[in-house]
């Protein structure tokens, strides 16, 4: 599992090990590391590091001498090295020092648009993780220097100009097509929008003592998600692998019922039961589903419910399911429908999967915002429900009902912004619900397995939700391999 720390988390593991080190031997094994990174780089872009050019954009804080201390290893190793300190006056003194002893140059501000336009890599070190709020107004040419250059962009700890605990891009940023990062993730690196700015990002190991209870974040890999998938035992049977209700539909979105019931047959439940306008189109499409049209407190024994996919304006449903004592999944039109008081009131779990839209009509704020601030929105609403959130977008999210680490997915896909495709995820993770997980389980592990399969489905080409849910098995089949 990838876990990720706050920003006073990592400072105080720091400031724990710098006391039982060496002064400066922790930013020696920072700059070792970005400099091995900085090489692999150069060659790619420019075949060797002997006689690359390299631009390092130097801040006052530790990343700018973590930055100059690895010129001065590639200066050692042949490439030409300039670092453009912001402030020279404030510039980490030992590394400019080391620099100039490795025969690299310190260059004025004014000079930096010509030497990154011929740079073969320039080394984002201006802000370190403490930064908040957009670069400087110093800082922004520097910036749009680089994104117009030729030149590979790497980001020391996190790009400048993003938010390391949030996430947020509050103004101008850095963007960097690597990032390598020093002790532990930081939140902003898994989370959107700070995330696109961060590119690929490689984690060097400087031995930080960091405590296990004290993540901010976590992001699932196949194995933890291996461990969690429910495997049916020698004494299964479609009951006792759960069966999961689907109340929705209705006469103008009879897809939405179809797309869930698509999910939740492939998530390894033993049974569907559908409760809706839809029971037509539900059992031609797939035969094997339980169809019933006298509501959910009649639809016979579940073990979890779905309810909203495409429900319109049917509250009473709504109202049914969520007074029901088993764990229920509220999506979509379910989300505008539910009342508060009453999800609040539930005893049993509750996982709620709305997209940014949806989010920001529940906290009555402006869509941009939750997409600016997913990490907040989703605990902001967590907090307000009581009910574990799956926040649906570009960086999948999930809060638990008790607070705890967030949940970052790590297999998405800009594929899956395509109608129905939220229907088919809430009907897997109810699936997964009936099958016995957690709302934060089911939620996550959800997530994961339907990014993967909108990867599958799409394969770098448009598709459609109906790919998505028939890509499942295959994308539960390459977790499992795994366990």
């Amino acid at each position: 599992m990838r876990t990720a720390y706050s920003v006073e988390t990592v400072r105080n593991a720091e400031r724990e090990l710098m006391a039982r080190l060496p002064e400066g031997a922790l930013m020696q094994r920072a700059a070792a590391g970005l400099a091995a990174a900085c090489a692999e780089v150069l060659g790619r872009v420019a075949g060797r590091v002997y006689g690359s050019r390299v631009v390092l954009l130097v801040g006052s804080g530790d990343n700018g001498g973590d930055a100059l201390y690895a010129g001065a290893r590639l200066a050692r190793r042949g490439a030409g090295v300039t670092a453009v300190p912001l402030t020279p006056e404030r510039a980490h003194g030992g590394g400019l020092t080391a620099l100039r002893r490795a025969a690299g140059r310190v260059a004025a501000t004014a000079s930096a648009g010509e030497l990154i336009e011929r740079a073969d890599l320039v080394v984002d070190g201006i802000v370190g993780i403490g930064g908040r709020g957009g670069l400087r107004p110093e800082a922004v040419p520097l910036a749009d220097a680089a994104a117009r250059s030729r030149a590979a962009v790497l980001a020391v700890d996190l790009p400048s100009g993003v938010d390391a605990d949030t996430g947020q891009v509050r103004g101008a940023a850095v963007r960097a097509e690597l990032t390598v990062t020093f002790g532990a993730h930081k939140p902003g690196l898994l989370v959107d929008p700070a995330r696109e700015y961060a590119g690929s990002v490689r984690l060097v190991d400087i031995g930080l003592p960091l405590p296990n209870d004290a993540a901010e974040l976590e992001a699932l890999q196949h194995a933890d998600v291996a461990r969690l998938l429910p495997v049916p035992g020698a004494e299964s049977d479609k009951y006792r692998r759960g069966v999961v209700g689907i109340a929705a539909g209705s006469a103008r979105y009879p897809g939405a019922a179809v797309l869930a019931v698509a999910g939740a047959l492939r998530g390894g439940a033993g049974a569907v039961r559908y409760v809706g306008p839809a029971g037509d189109a539900v059992i031609a499409r797939y035969p094997e589903t339980l169809v019933s049209d006298q509501g959910p407190k009649r639809a016979g024994r579940v073990q979890a419910w779905v309810v909203g996919p495409g429900a319109g304006d049917d509250a009473g449903t709504v109202a049914e399911v969520l007074a029901a004592e088993v764990p229920v999944l509220i999506d979509a039109d379910g989300l505008r429908l539910a009342d508060a008081g009453a999800v609040r009131d539930r005893t049993a779990p509750t996982l709620m999967t709305p997209h940014a839209g949806e989010a920001a009509a529940l906290l009555g704020v402006a869509r941009e915002e939750v997409e600016g601030a997913r990490l907040a929105s989703a605990r902001e609403l967590a907090r307000r429900y009581g009910a574990t959130v799956l926040l649906k977008g570009s960086t999948t999210v999930v809060a638990g009902a008790e607070g705890g680490p967030v949940r970052v997915n790590p297999t998405g896909t800009s594929w899956l912004a395509t109608a129905g495709s939220g229907d088919v995820l809430s009907g897997l993770a109810g699936s997964l619900l009936a099958a016995g997980l957690s709302a934060r389980d089911a939620g996550s592990v959800a997530a994961y397995v339907h990014g993967l399969a909108g990867r599958f489905a799409a394969g770098g080409a448009p598709t459609g939700a109906h790919d998505v849910a028939e890509a499942i098995p295959g994308a539960w089949r390459d977790v499992a391999r795994v366990g």
